[in-house]
């Protein structure tokens, strides 16, 4: 009897480590043989602990579950199964590319990886120039994931064409937006995905040495990304001689200390090369002087966890799916006060009222949605009266919002958005690098601002507008640069909220 259950972290702060625990303590009890097989999560937040058991009508799975709900997996008709997984609702209407993996198989197996498709893409982009490996990159239409939405394959060719004795492949691993687990979700669940693409990167543009810069709060991903690339590096996929290849590339983990502007690319530089991070002017860019001023590709972990599917079904099969400019799929994360919370990987271009309503089920509360924050704690808020806006860069970016990493937040009607416009100020104030003047100053005068408004002085308001306007022309990275979304797009939406206030002072 082989059984399931994830050792995402998710999973675990939800108990399944006791489950565990409950589930071999039991089969000992019956005297009936057990493996257990430890995998990352499917996404599905609201059912973990989610324990799947293999049968020969497939995996079926059972949650939430809990230590007491554990006796009843040895015999018939628990309350809690739920049938096979990949025909539940949530997981059949997904188009999962790059996650397709994740929930499947055993992280840290690499013969299981290989088993579902891994290592197709590599040993392809081996055949190929690095020119022809970029070409496919820019002709699969992919762009960063980690917020920007800049045309992969361009930033590619930038340090491929840049002459050097070295250069580098630079994963953005810190995850630092509210809202956030896709980054984790493939670290914890399919690594091995991450380190391909990275392989492929280096093919690409001529790096020999790649580093995952990961946040500190993350140590679950820490040590699996870490043994990944032991795995990886003792069976030829890392190292002088990528499979065969001739040709080399190694990777390893650097940890960053929790500093939230370390997710701008030029911070992160500087803490992995151990100095403060605080941002870089530019230029120049780090395609050409990024990491110890070698040219430099940075991208988010699903930017390059997504290339080696690009590579094992090929370019226009990846932009087949997709809605203009937005090409391929985007995985979701939904959070905040919503009935399924979780992760769902689709074509872009589904309404975002689908996205909540749907699949998100509403609010968790059983109250009305009243917003939406999407791309982060920076990101704009949208009501819904923008709910019929496809999920795609230049469709939000018409809207006045902005994707960002996906995350989703919701929100029901009684949410303070006087108290939330607030708070992102105060983020801002607080994890501002201080490097330049609009976001250590104004983000302050902000809070202060905000403060006056909730006070009742109604001529702060104009100053809140003039303020937000100033940091987001002037702030040299998109901490001080974004703050004002969330601001500006609280005061459109709910004027009332901030109108309220200063009708009492009148």
């Amino acid at each position: 009897m082989k059984i399931w259950v994830p050792m995402d972290s998710a999973a675990k702060a939800l108990g399944a480590e006791e489950v565990v625990t409950a589930i071999r303590a039991e089969a000992e009890r019956r005297g009936v043989e057990i493996e257990i097989a430890r995998n990352g999560t499917r996404g599905m937040i609201w059912l973990e602990p989610l324990v799947e058991v293999e049968t020969e009508a497939g995996r079926i799975g059972f949650g939430p579950m809990t230590p007491g709900d554990v006796g009843a997996l040895f015999e018939e008709g628990h309350e809690k199964a739920l049938g096979p997984v990949d025909a539940l609702d949530w997981m059949k209407r997904q188009t999962r590319l790059t996650f397709a993996r994740c929930g499947v198989i055993d992280p840290l197996s690499l013969a299981d990886y290989e088993a579902h498709g891994g290592l197709a893409g590599l040993r392809r982009a081996i055949a190929m120039s690095g020119e022809q490996i970029i070409d496919e990159v820019k002709y699969s239409g992919l762009r960063g994931r980690g917020g920007a939405g800049f045309p992969t394959g361009i930033k590619w060719d930038t340090v491929r064409l840049a002459h050097a004795d070295r250069k580098y492949i630079v994963c953005n691993a810190d995850e630092g937006d509210s809202g956030t687990f896709a980054d984790r979700m493939i670290m914890e669940g399919d690594p091995f995905c991450l380190i391909e693409g990275m392989a492929i990167a280096g093919l690409g543009v001529g790096a020999t040495q790649g580093y995952v810069y990961l946040r500190s709060e993350y140590p679950d991903a820490i040590a699996v990304m870490t043994r990944a690339i032991e795995l990886a590096r003792r069976a030829g996929v890392l190292g002088p001689d990528v499979l065969g290849s001739g040709r080399g590339f190694d990777m390893e983990v650097r940890v960053g200390a929790g500093a939230y502007v370390c997710g701008e690319e030029t911070s992160l530089l500087n803490s992995l090369e151990g100095k403060r991070g605080v941002v870089r002017a530019k230029p120049p860019l780090p395609a050409l002087e990024g990491a110890f001023g070698k040219p430099t590709v940075v991208n988010n972990v699903i930017s390059l966890a997504t290339v080696p599917v690009i590579f094992e079904k090929g370019a226009e099969h990846y932009a087949n799916f997709g809605l203009g400019r937005s090409k391929g799929t985007i995985p979701l994360q939904i959070a905040g006060n919503v009935k399924h919370g979780g992760l769902f990987e689709t074509a872009f271009g589904m309404p975002l009222g689908q996205i909540v309503e749907d699949l998100g089920g509403g609010t968790a509360s059983g109250r009305p949605v009243k917003a939406v924050q999407v791309g982060g704690p920076l990101g704009a808020y949208m009501g819904p009266g923008q709910f019929d806006t496809p999920f795609g860069y230049e469709e939000f970016d018409g809207a006045g919002g902005l994707i960002g990493h996906a995350g989703l937040v919701v929100f029901d009607d009684t949410a303070d958005m006087l108290g939330m416009a607030r708070f992102a100020m105060e983020f801002c104030a607080v994890e501002s690098c201080g490097k330049c003047t609009p976001c250590r100053i104004g983000a302050v005068r902000g809070v202060e601002t905000l403060d006056r408004i909730a006070a009742g002085d109604a001529a702060a308001i104009p100053l809140l507008t003039d303020l937000c306007e100033t940091m987001q022309d002037g702030s040299l990275c998109a901490l001080g640069g974004f703050t004002p979304y969330p601001v500006m797009s609280a005061l459109t939406l709910f004027p009332e909220e901030f109108g309220a206030v200063q009708d009492a002072a009148e």
